[in-house]
């Protein structure tokens, strides 16, 4: 998560989107005062910075009063106002209203089948040991999005926009010219891309089955974004 009081944006990072490239380049770029959330395991050339500090656990707390008890936890035993895969409705209790209604607030999204499969390899990649598709798939542990950029309902997108994965240099060449972000085109970084070997596309992939089980998991998704197959 980035907010960037230099370039007036905050950036949510979304799982298996590309967010890290995406941290690593905006970091550089960011201003001193800006809020750059750490990144784990660390990323050469990354930048954290001004993200600890104390939190008002109030709003949250009457947003979601089930959340008590962890919210004032958090409050008392972490310095960390901000953090990696911070979903937008918490930035927006933990930042001034002015800040949240008039900085530029964007994430990036994916199509799920592709973002599972990626997901898919980074985790056997990093298990050390086989791991079947279809044992992932069993597992049930998706990298699912959609709160991140959505209300607590998950119906109401709260950022300015959504880019898109599939055309992720062309729609952030509009959004950094529209910042006035320097971009020659290229993030200059590709982060967690050596996961994945096998690039034959998800389509090529998944059987009947196992399409089946991410249409069904990320059901909410696939409503907001009208992806297919």
């Amino acid at each position: 998560m980035i907010l960037s009081h230099k370039y007036k944006f905050i950036f949510i990072k979304t799982a298996k989107t590309a967010g890290t490239s995406i941290e690593v380049f905006l970091s550089k770029q960011c201003g001193p005062k800006d809020i750059v959330t750490p990144i784990a395991p660390p990323v050469e050339g990354h930048q954290p910075r001004n993200y600890d500090g104390f939190i008002n656990p109030i709003p949250e707390i009457l947003e979601r009063p089930g959340k008590l008890f962890p919210a004032l936890r958090h409050a008392i035993t972490s310095r960390e106002k901000f953090y990696n895969h911070m979903p937008a409705s918490e930035v927006r209790n933990r930042v001034p209203a002015d800040v949240w209604n008039g900085y530029f607030k964007f994430c990036l999204e994916r199509n799920p089948w592709d973002k599972v499969l990626s997901h898919y390899h980074m985790h056997a990649a990093r298990q050390g040991r086989p791991l079947s598709f279809d044992d992932y798939l069993a597992r049930g542990r998706f990298p699912i999005n959609y709160f991140r950029y959505t209300d607590d309902s998950g119906a109401k997108v709260i950022v300015d926009r959504i880019l898109r994965y599939e055309n992720l240099l062309v729609e952030l060449s509009e959004v950094f010219s529209q910042l006035n972000i320097p971009f020659d085109g290229s993030l200059g970084v590709a982060a967690k891309s050596e996961y994945r070997t096998d690039r034959r596309p998800y389509q090529e992939v998944f059987n009947d089955d196992q399409r089946k089980i991410v249409e069904k998991a990320f059901a909410k998704e696939i409503e907001l974004h009208g992806n297919c197959f």
